[in-house]
């Protein structure tokens, strides 16, 4: 099955109608059933009657034939994007940030304001006028509109506003140089611990023990940093993109939105780009325990230090991708991330590099 994050418009569907390629709408999506024509159980020419036409009214129709859930289902395995209007690239309207698949990013991208109002009117979704956190709790969304929308990049000029209450607002923002402010000290006592207790691991003079001691600490440190690209891959794929295990309550959306729907969401907000030291010290924590779970406490240590520093430079960078000119290499990863978010979020999970997309063949 084909990704959903493509667009087509009803023009382009509508030159789909042949027995050779034969395209239908259904609920805001575009479907090619060219190769289940032969298949269906009531013959092709029935679908042939909608070839290029929208089957939502026709599916539904208890005097006609009203189909299964089956057969909706079946319908899903041929999804290959979603439906637009046809001037919905300069409406501002939430779909069309999309971009197709074969479209060139320039290293000076840079989307277009969405219309906030046109959008709230269109989709019904959230009011990016108004506190969103509010909005979140008292929302009625099903599952399906929720990663629908939440994955549809919106932009505004100024930060958005998650907290009713202004005096509350100032803990929901995180600047980009709180993250190196914090962890990078905090790396260092990790690696300064680690040459310390590796001193007991060696005899001689004052000098050579030093020497080893660093030696291994900085071996331990460089195992860390190459070890936190592996969990900023786990990290974005499977926790932060845990779409498919989302249960089905609106306090489960809000803590996918907290977590990093906000991001997909308004994508260009300098203020949700890093991650909350409080969110990072949480998901960190069970990685503490299972350094030292498994190395002796010396070699956690190291490798917790190197982690954390590589943890500073993913956050940075991941800044840096959003909103900076970039070197050459960082600049073909901006544009790799920036895909990530205009054709297709279930690809293309790597911030540092493309190395753990390419082993578990997710790259974009």
């Amino acid at each position: 099955m084909s990704t959903t994050t493509s667009t087509y418009t009803r023009a382009d569907v509508a030159k789909r109608n042949t027995s050779k390629q034969c395209w239908v709408t259904y609920k805001g999506f575009v479907y090619d059933i060219t190769e289940f024509l032969e298949d269906h159980p009531g013959g092709d020419d029935v679908v042939m009657e909608y070839a290029g036409k929208d089957v939502e009214e026709i599916m539904n129709d208890p005097l006609s034939h009203k189909h299964s859930k089956n057969a909706f289902g079946m319908l899903e395995e041929f999804k290959i994007g979603r439906l637009v209007d046809d001037a919905s690239s300069t409406t501002g309207a939430a779909t069309s940030p999309f971009l197709p698949a074969d479209a060139h990013l320039p290293d000076d991208f840079k989307p277009q304001d969405t219309d906030l109002e046109k959008d709230y009117a269109q989709n019904k979704f959230l009011d990016l006028n108004k506190p969103l956190i509010p909005q979140m709790l008292t929302s009625n969304f099903t599952k399906e509109f929720y990663l629908e929308q939440v994955h549809i990049p919106r932009h505004k000029k100024e930060p958005a506003t998650l907290m009713p209450y202004a005096f509350l607002e100032v803990f929901t923002m995180t600047p980009w140089y709180v993250i190196p402010m914090l962890w990078l000290p905090i790396a260092a006592g990790f690696f300064y611990v680690s040459t310390q207790q590796f001193q007991s691991w060696f005899a001689g003079d004052a000098w050579a023990v030093a020497s080893k001691s660093f030696a291994s600490a900085f071996g331990c440190y460089t195992f860390g940093v190459v070890f936190w690209t592996f969990l900023e891959y786990l990290f974005h794929r499977f926790i932060f993109h845990i779409d498919s295990f989302l249960p089905h309550h609106q306090v489960a959306y809000l803590m996918h939105f907290l977590l990093h729907g906000i991001h997909h969401y308004l994508p260009m907000d300098r203020y949700r780009l890093v991650m909350p030291p409080v969110l990072f010290a949480v998901l960190s924590f069970p990685m503490l325990l299972l350094a030292h779970a498994v190395f002796p406490t010396a070699v956690a240590n190291g490798v917790i230090a190197g982690s954390y520093s590589m943890y500073v430079v993913y956050d940075t960078m991941h800044y840096a991708l959003h909103h900076t000119k970039l070197p050459a290499y960082v600049r073909e990863q901006k544009r790799y991330h920036l895909e990530h978010h205009y054709k297709n979020y279930e690809l293309g999970f790597g911030v540092t590099s493309k190395f753990w997309d390419v082993i578990f063949h997710t790259t974009l």
